[in-house]
């Protein structure tokens, strides 16, 4: 009887379906439409007018796509709609809420994959659909909410993204209500059994709490945050756990000491049950919130009797795997604390062995690296007799197991030995032992390419790469006489001085065997999935593998020049890490093209192009070396960058050497000027090379105030005791004085003349020929610049010395020029 009254009310609705749209109330018709089709989705009259609908060319082409799609379960229409969502195109406010209104009240649907993409596309592209998904939850947020969080990930997303969102809300105090309700629909979501497998509602939680100003977290409880702390059990999926992070961080920073205790509370006494579940659960929260908040770990961890009675209760799990696999995990974030490394040094190391010995699947490897950590053998490397100490001992036979693991192809997964090789590699004996084996670096490169982008197992290789090239840090003497004072503190006078396996010339062969075992190549194929602190990490690694000239051929064959180029301009971040990486970067590509042709890294014809890499050698002459280093100012980067600009300069590119010229004048003469006798040196020759371009003879003779500053400390540099930089701003005023504005300058100078003659009387040839050409030059000048040269020519009796030159010189070339320039003043 049911169906019957059921049938004749949709068939009803169906005929008011198709009169409504007919008369241009198309979305009165669709409502009806839709509700005939929940009452009787196979009656014929109704599919009719479903049909006749779809056929009016006034409905809109989205509208159809997602009827056929909600009422016929028709999955190419859906994929249609879509289409037309992603290409951005405009969806007509009416079309947008109806659509919407369509997708989230469809039932039934197979296809929830488009279903949840749909939802979000509409969301995305339109605010109407905004407004309209503000009004469903605010009509009936309980409603609403089950409705759209059980289409999938991405709607429950939009659910978070409109409650934060205040455009999408007339009211500000609505929003907020909403918000709350929303907040703790996802908190109640999360208690419930079996609910949260992807992650959904700590995911929802997360971003809440990520914008919390106070309100949302306590509605947190106990039994709630229980919950969350629950969800860092290890066998949980990657991305549960990481959502379970970020809630556990974000809510310990806003409820403060509320959080802590709950914590505390939590971790005692789950290992007080004394159960394999709840052990599990103790051991996974504390490994997970160790890096979130390590004091208040630690200090948990040290708790008196805390480790000494954890052992006894091990041995007795011992049969357990996840338990077994649960507490190595805690063991390996305590590692991160000295305190507790001492204490788990004092207590595990013979548990530790144990499961080396006879632990399964990776468990062995993770408390190999336990081991590895704990004993921390960089402390003191030899005993009073010179000999490795005990710990030094066992940290080095641990190394060949490592190896073996990350060889072994039945081994899965390689986490254990890449962190464990990367702990021990600190030491320079290992580090040595690793270099001398081809084979393991080969399969340590083939590891880097084949690992899932975003691995954690990248960072653990990359680190292990950076010890091995790493160079000692540069030290003032201050800091090398601290040094020795604490090592004859240490009663240790062999301290005082580094190892030579640390010292430059064997870095830089380690840096070689890298090179040539591809790491480079290595670091290109992987550059488009690294993880902010990898690309820090990279960055470290280039910058030692250019600082020997004769690797940084090899280096940008590989792909190096580019490497760096890209990876700089990737890098937006503004955090001390990103700008650290950034000044590596480009400091690396600085060194590149100090040693090779910059037209062949960056060839005319090809992308990126030359003048891409002025901007990120350009930025070390202007960086904050507080932000990029620690001890003294390294002026060393700032040299490289000098030298690199000069090649840049001096290639046929003028707009490189326009950029070039106009974002160095602002630091220019502080560099010409500088105390440091290599960077003016370098300034002054970049300066040289400027002369090649209209626009650097035009900063030096527009006889402008700033010009003939310049002007005037070019001569002053021409005069001081370096050969070097006297040729090289001898070469800069040989071109500069061919220009009148130029002369009048030098001219107004005193002693200006007097220095340009005193570089034709220099021992050095090549200073000598152009100092006689800057003389040439103002001999030959036109009136009236000309004629006040020649007067100041004669005045320090330049006839004189110009004979001396013509008559003495056993070049040819200084003879005729002498000769001719002395013709020319006779006249």
């Amino acid at each position: 009887m049911s169906d019957k009254i059921n049938d004749e009310r949709a068939v009803n609705l169906a005929a008011q379906a198709v009169e409504l749209v007919a008369t241009g109330r198309a979305e009165d018709g669709y409502r009806a439409l839709r509700e005939a089709a929940s009452l009787a989705p196979e009656n014929p009259e109704v599919k009719a007018a479903f049909l006749k609908i779809q056929s009016d060319d006034s409905i809109h082409a989205l509208q159809k796509l997602c009827t056929r799609f909600v009422l016929e379960h028709d999955e190419e229409a859906g994929k249609e709609a879509l289409n037309y969502l992603n290409r951005s195109a405009q969806v007509p406010t009416n079309v947008a809420t109806e659509c919407l209104d369509l997708v989230v009240k469809a039932k039934k649907i197979k296809s929830k994959g488009i279903q949840d993409e749909m939802l979000a596309g509409l969301v995305r592209e339109s605010v109407a659909a905004k407004s309209a998904l503000a009004k469903l939850l605010l009509d009936g947020s309980t409603a609403a909410f089950e409705q759209v969080y059980d289409i999938g990930d991405k709607s429950a997303n939009c659910i978070v993204e409109i409650v934060q969102q205040s455009s999408a809300w007339s009211k500000e105090s609505e929003r907020e209500k909403v918000e709350a309700d929303v907040f703790q629909l996802f908190l109640a979501k999360l208690l419930a059994v079996g609910h949260d497998d992807d992650g959904r509602a700590l995911k929802g939680i997360a971003r809440l709490l990520a914008t919390d100003e106070g309100r949302l977290h306590p509605f947190i409880d106990e039994e709630i945050f229980d919950a969350i702390l629950c969800s860092l059990d290890y066998r949980e999926p990657a991305e549960v756990r990481s959502q379970a992070t970020l809630v556990t961080a974000k809510y310990l920073e806003l409820s403060g000491e509320k959080g802590q205790t709950y914590l505390v509370r939590f971790i005692p006494s789950r290992i007080t049950k004394g159960h394999g579940e709840d052990l599990v659960l103790a051991f996974s929260a504390a490994a997970a919130v160790f890096p979130l908040v390590p004091t208040q770990a630690a200090a948990l961890f040290l708790t008196e009797g805390f480790l000494p009675s954890l052992i006894p209760l091990l041995d007795k799990k011992n049969k357990s795997a996840k338990v077994e696999q649960a507490a190595l995990n805690m063991l390996s974030a305590a590692c991160l604390d000295s305190g507790c490394r001492a204490a788990i040094k004092k207590h595990c190391l013979p548990w530790l062995r144990l499961v080396m010995d006879k632990g399964k699947q990776d468990r062995p490897g993770l408390a190999a690296v336990i081991l590895t950590k704990a004993l921390d053998p960089t402390v003191r490397t030899k005993d009073t007799k010179g000999n490795d100490t005990q710990e030094r001992t066992e940290v080095n036979e641990l190394v060949p197991m490592f190896k073996k693991l990350l060889a072994d192809p039945l081994q899965e997964n390689k986490q254990s030995s890449i962190e464990g090789l990367a702990y021990a590699s600190i030491q320079p004996s290992i580090k040595e032992d690793l270099i001398g084996d081809r084979l393991f670096l080969a399969r340590l490169m083939d590891f880097v390419k084949a690992s899932h982008p975003g691995a954690t197992t990248i960072f653990g290789a990359l680190t292990l790469i950076d010890h091995l090239t790493r160079y000692l840090p540069v030290l003032s003497e201050e800091q090398k006489k601290m040094n020795q004072l604490k090592a004859y503190a240490n009663a240790s006078k062999s301290e005082a001085k580094p190892d030579p396996l640390e010292e430059d010339p064997a870095v830089s062969r380690r840096c070689k065997v890298i090179v040539e075992a591809g790491a480079v190549t290595t670091f290109v194929a992987i550059s488009d999935h690294l993880s902010p602190a990898s690309t820090a990490v990279v960055a470290s690694i280039m910058l030692s593998l250019t600082r020997t000239p004769a690797l940084r051929g090899k280096v940008a064959q590989q792909g190096g020049a580019r490497l760096l180029l890209t990876k700089y301009t990737a890098i937006t971040g503004v955090s001390a890490i990103d700008k650290q990486a950034r000044f590596a970067m480009a400091h690396a590509l600085a060194r590149i093209l100090i040693s090779i042709d910059p037209t062949l890294v960056f060839p005319a014809a090809g992308s990126p192009p030359l003048t891409s890499a002025t901007r990120p050698i350009l930025s070390l002459l202007k960086q904050n070396d507080a932000e990029v280093s620690e001890g003294p100012r390294d002026l060393l980067p700032i040299f490289e960058a000098l030298l690199a600009l000069t090649n840049l300069a001096s290639t046929p590119s003028e707009e490189a050497t326009v950029i070039i010229i106009r974002q160095t004048l602002g630091v220019l003469e502080d560099l010409l000027l500088s105390k440091n006798k290599m960077i003016q040196r370098a300034a002054t020759e970049l300066v040289c090379n400027f002369m090649t371009s209209p626009a650097g003879v035009e900063v030096f003779a527009d006889e402008s105030k700033a010009a003939a500053r310049r002007l005037h400390i070019l001569l002053a540099l021409a005069d001081v005791e370096d050969s070097a930089t006297r040729k090289a701003a001898g070469g800069a005023l040989a071109t500069l004085t061919c220009y009148e504005g130029v002369v009048k300058g030098i001219v107004a100078k005193e002693r200006g003349v007097e220095i340009l003659l005193g570089l034709c009387t220099d021992e050095n040839h090549e200073i000598m020929h152009r100092g006689l050409v800057c003389i040439d030059n103002i001999a030959q000048m036109q009136e009236p610049a000309g004629r006040q040269g020649r007067e100041k020519l004669e005045g320090i009796n330049a006839v004189r010395t110009l004979r001396e030159i013509a008559d003495s010189s056993s070049n040819k070339v200084m003879k005729t020029l002498a000769a001719g320039i002395v013709a020319v003043l006779q006249k």
